[in-house]
């Protein structure tokens, strides 16, 4: 068994090489990048037998044509339906799917979200820039050579785990994939700068329905609405922009702040949108509605820990899936890859004992 190589047959729209992000160099003025929809680029890890940082595609509308051409391993697609497909077939979402030397990958076109995510058994190998794999294509840091996937790529995967080959027919149950609802109200924290607007302001941020503008991409989206009334002026001291704050500039539009923001802003924030509902931003398409709900920091930080717990809760069908007792397929077993039960003779001290196993459980 070889890892995986692909060829870039066609880029798609925007194709990005990107993990969890760069954290912890921010105050070297590094964004973080990273995946838009963290859940699922998690969740699609998992699935590929992956730890859940490893690198992966992520696919923006319209997807690439990727060859295999060498190896075989696990793919895994997450997110927005773009209409996945496996040698010219509709392929299945949310499922760990083999493949091998020989195949197609393509995308149909987007039927419903913005981004999804390719994640295959060992991870996209791109070289490490500050602890992380992402893209981050203003600054030409990360991924390949910082930059979207073009035609001719040479896409390489990093050696799988073990127990990769035994990932394949997983499926991530529909109760633990993200809500994509495009009715559901976005939960705000309230914060850092809520102070700064008027109590007319803060009902009409809470109050009035905006839609996505044009204006939409890693680094937030800017909405079309009511305008919100500043208490005084637009401007503050800059300070830290983190992941989903909704900035109100002079002209009295929101920003909401995603994966690729700046390090720091200089204006005012009326709340920021909680971490468990930037994926249903992320999938939203310019001229889809947005509205918001106020919650609080406690309330952020539950939805944080339950989705966190869904994540808990796929390793453990992996888990229990990969500990399955599953009959070992003719050229696996050719190949010499570990039978799962097996049995043999075996003779000490004149006195024959017949010895049979079989794998269980696994541990994580």
């Amino acid at each position: 068994m070889s890892a995986l190589v692909l060829e870039c047959r066609l880029p798609g729209m925007f194709t990005t090489v990107q993990d969890s992000g760069r954290w912890g160099y921010q105050g070297k003025g590094m964004p973080v990048a990273g995946a838009m929809d963290l859940h699922a680029f998690r969740l699609g890890n998992i699935l590929a037998g992956n730890d859940e940082n490893d690198a992966a595609l992520e696919v923006t509308l319209l997807g690439p044509t990727l060859f295999v051409a060498e190896g075989e391993g696990i793919v895994a697609v997450t997110g927005a339906d773009l209409g996945f497909q496996v040698n010219g077939r509709p392929a299945p979402l949310w499922a760990a799917l083999a493949v091998k030397v020989g195949d197609t990958l393509s995308f149909s076109g987007p039927r419903s979200g913005c981004r999804a995510y390719l994640c295959f058994s060992g991870g996209i190998d791109v070289p490490v820039v500050m602890e992380s794999r992402s893209t981050y294509t203003r600054a030409l840091v990360g991924g390949f050579q910082g930059r979207a996937l073009k035609k001719g790529d040479s896409v390489r995967c990093g050696e799988p785990l073990p127990l990769w080959r035994r990932c394949e027919g997983l499926v991530c149950p529909e109760g633990l994939r993200p809500a994509y609802s495009p009715d559901a109200p976005l939960r705000v924290v309230p914060g850092p700068q809520d102070d700064l607007f008027t109590d007319k302001g803060k009902e009409t941020f809470y109050g009035s329905e905006y839609s996505v503008s044009n204006s939409a991409d890693r680094m937030g989206y800017r909405l079309d609405g009511p305008e919100i009334e500043h208490a005084g002026g637009a401007d503050i001291i800059s300070d830290a922009v983190p992941l989903g704050a909704v900035q109100v500039p002079g002209h009295r539009q929101p920003i909401v702040m995603l994966a690729d923001r700046q390090t720091t802003g200089g204006y005012a924030k009326i709340g920021v949108v909680c971490s468990v509902d930037i994926a249903a931003l992320s999938q939203r398409l310019p001229g889809q509605k947005v509205r918001f709900q106020k919650i609080s920091l406690d309330d952020a930080l539950a939805l944080a820990r339950e989705e966190a717990g869904k994540r808990d809760e796929m390793r453990r069908l992996r888990a229990l899936w990969r500990s399955a007792p599953k009959e070992v397929a003719p050229e696996a077993a050719d190949e010499g890859a570990h039978p799962f039960r097996g049995e043999a003779l075996i003779r000490v001290d004149g006195e024959e004992h017949r010895i049979s196993w079989e794998e269980i459980r696994e541990v994580e």
